[in-house]
């Protein structure tokens, strides 16, 4: 082997290395049993994963979005920086079960820049209990008024799972809730049948609305969910039997868009709340805890009392 045979060698396998480590870095956080993890697959698309004790919960699943200014708002990134943090405090609720509830959680920041230029951050708070996370649109040029097509996040599941569920229904909730496997899942029957309900609109047969409850066969308790919904679409989830995978299905307006965002702008909270007792998820106040704060400042005048309504009173 000549000289310069060998430098160019050398030069290759010393700039395919660190180019490796960065599209495939690992970032991760955990709290207790609970464990995150996040990274950039080789096409640049945000994949996060969640385990409980060290067991996958929630294997390899993607993020990101179709947006009006770019459809192709899920691959073509690149990771800038994270950070971490640690919160714990107390907080007071007005009414409720309790009178203070504990906000204790580690925080991942992961910050993105797209291939066209703009930025993405997607926020990780990790409880002892389960995880959250949303995205952040940054105040940036390029990005003001924009409308969100579709929303990529996805659950892929470890198995079969059992599953509680009703109908992804646009217009009610008031089904009886079904029992069965994910790879099962057909509303159409449900819907159907349900002739006591005068308006059923469910258009993916293979949709349920959230939260979703599941058990796995070896006994661990899934519920997906989420907070602090404001100024956005309900997040129903369509379901995938052949590769029992959970995606985002944004409830739509009249013409087909999901949401109309101005930049700095964020999305509700993606929930998922894991344990093997069932009792533990209806305890969880992770939730509450996303959610965002009262933003009454006066709360002495809500009092506890009885009221009778009218609607099923009749």
């Amino acid at each position: 082997m000549n000289t310069r045979t060998l430098q160019l060698l050398i030069f290759f396998c010393i700039g395919w290395i660190p180019f490796q480590s960065i599209a495939q870095q690992t970032v991760t956080a955990s709290k207790e049993n609970i464990s995150l993890s996040f990274q950039l697959d080789a096409d640049g698309k945000p994949v996060h994963s969640v385990q409980y004790h060290q067991r996958d919960v929630i294997k390899a699943s993607r993020l990101g979005f179709s947006l009006d200014v770019d459809s192709n708002f899920h691959s073509g990134f690149s990771l800038i920086n994270s950070e971490k943090k640690q919160h714990d405090d107390t907080w007071h609720p007005v009414w409720g079960e309790e009178s203070s509830i504990r906000n204790n959680y580690e925080e991942l920041t992961i910050h993105l820049r797209h291939r066209s230029g703009r930025m993405l951050d997607i926020v990780f708070r990790v409880f002892a209990d389960g995880v959250g996370f949303r995205y952040i649109f940054p105040m940036q040029p390029g990005l003001k008024y924009f409308i969100v097509q579709d929303e990529y996040t996805e659950f892929n599941l470890t198995g079969d799972h059992t599953a509680f569920w009703i109908p992804g229904d646009y217009d009610t909730n008031e089904y009886r809730y079904t029992n069965s496997k994910i790879s099962a899942i057909d509303n159409r029957p449900v819907v159907a049948a349900a002739t006591d309900i005068a308006v059923r609109v469910a258009p993916d047969p293979y949709s349920v609305q959230t939260p979703l409850m599941m058990k796995s066969a070896d006994g661990l308790y899934i519920n997906i969910h989420e907070a602090a919904l404001i100024n956005y679409p309900a997040m129903q989830l369509h379901t995938d039997a052949a590769t029992l995978s959970l995606s985002a299905r944004l409830v739509p307006d009249a013409v087909g868009n999901k949401a109309y965002l101005h930049a700095p702008a964020k999305t509700p909270w993606r929930t998922i709340i894991v344990s093997n007792k069932a009792a533990d998820i209806l305890a969880s106040r992770m939730i509450l805890n996303l959610n965002d704060p009262s933003a009454a400042e006066q709360t002495s005048w809500i009092k506890p009392m009885k009221f009778a309504g009218v609607w099923w009173e009749y």
